[in-house]
């Protein structure tokens, strides 16, 4: 009860979006959830079991931006921020290194999460993605590689999981990948050499939808807004064997809390937003202003603002 009020203030006190991005992205940090996300959008791990992928193949400590950095469950480490020359800064939301069996034994991929909750921003996510990948690979110089021994260059997935998509793309997932193309001749390059770089976008649903994958229906859960942290809790649990440690409960009902005090906040924000239309109405009518104030449940203050 005690964290349920100092929540609430805080949502009365501050900007609510980037808070509960925050929340998301410490949900998403959960290594469990990453080991979901990797199995159903990286064709590494589409045959490894999640609990594999979780404990084995992720590797070193990544952890999300802008928030506290929690331990337990919920991974940290390698920097989300990426300064390059001349190209500006990027503030990742979630990068990590994580191994991957393949034919020549295990390899190496860095690997971006992204939570975006605008599916238009004023430009294609997918150009975003892309340019987020490229700087992933020319930020290994120096670091996996130098001067000319690009050999060393390791894969990158940029992985972006789009909330309040139009109708025609929820529930969907789309990869865009560098392939080989012949025009003339018959010239084979192998795989490894030019398949550098993967942007996959995970477009949401919601909680309730029918034919779901089993990566969105996890995520649509996790994420909605209208299922209560109890169910979100239980469903994680039971379908998805993710246990509800004490960051992950903390987080979901957080989430589920913040939810309802925008949702709160927005109620009242229209029913005053109407009062101040009556008002406002009243007073081009010729009614004085107290008696408007009395009558539009206002503050003396407020309706004379308004004229």
């Amino acid at each position: 009860m005690k964290q349920d009020t100092r929540l609430k203030t805080t949502i009365e006190s501050s900007d609510d979006k980037p808070m509960y991005d925050d929340i998301c992205k410490q949900l998403l940090s959960n290594k469990m959830i990453l080991a979901w996300i990797m199995k159903g959008c990286v064709p590494e791990y589409q045959d490894i079991e999640v609990e594999e992928i979780a404990n084995k193949y992720i590797e070193g400590h990544p952890y999300p931006s802008s928030i506290s950095v929690l331990t337990g469950e919920t991974i940290h480490g390698m920097t989300t921020e990426d300064i390059g020359l001349n190209e500006g800064k990027i503030v990742y939301d979630i990068r990590y290194r994580a191994l991957a069996p393949s034919d020549d034994g295990l390899i190496e991929l860095l690997v971006n999460i992204e939570a975006q909750n605008q599916h238009n921003p004023g430009y294609p996510l997918v150009k975003r993605g892309i340019y987020y990948s490229s700087r992933m690979i020319s930020g290994q110089y120096g670091s996996d590689f130098d001067k000319s021994d690009y050999k060393k260059i390791k894969k990158v997935y940029s992985i972006w999981l789009c909330r309040n998509v139009p109708k025609k793309l929820e529930n969907s997932i789309t990869s865009y990948n560098i392939t080989e193309t012949n025009h003339v001749g018959h010239a084979v390059e192998k795989r490894v050499n030019y398949d550098l770089m993967s942007v996959v976008m995970v477009y949401l649903g919601h909680a309730k939808d029918e034919h779901q994958s089993d990566l969105l229906r996890m995520l649509n859960m996790l994420l909605s807004e209208e299922v209560k942290a109890k169910e979100k809790l239980e469903v994680l649990s039971n379908e998805f064997r993710i246990l509800a440690t004490k960051n992950l409960e903390e987080g979901v009902h957080n989430m589920c809390n913040l939810s309802q005090g925008i949702e709160d906040k927005g109620i009242r924000k229209g029913i005053e937003q109407g009062r101040a239309e009556i008002a406002t109405n009243l007073l081009q009518a010729g009614m004085s202003v107290e008696e408007v104030a009395k009558y539009a449940k206002l503050s003396l203050d407020t309706v004379q603002n308004l004229i």
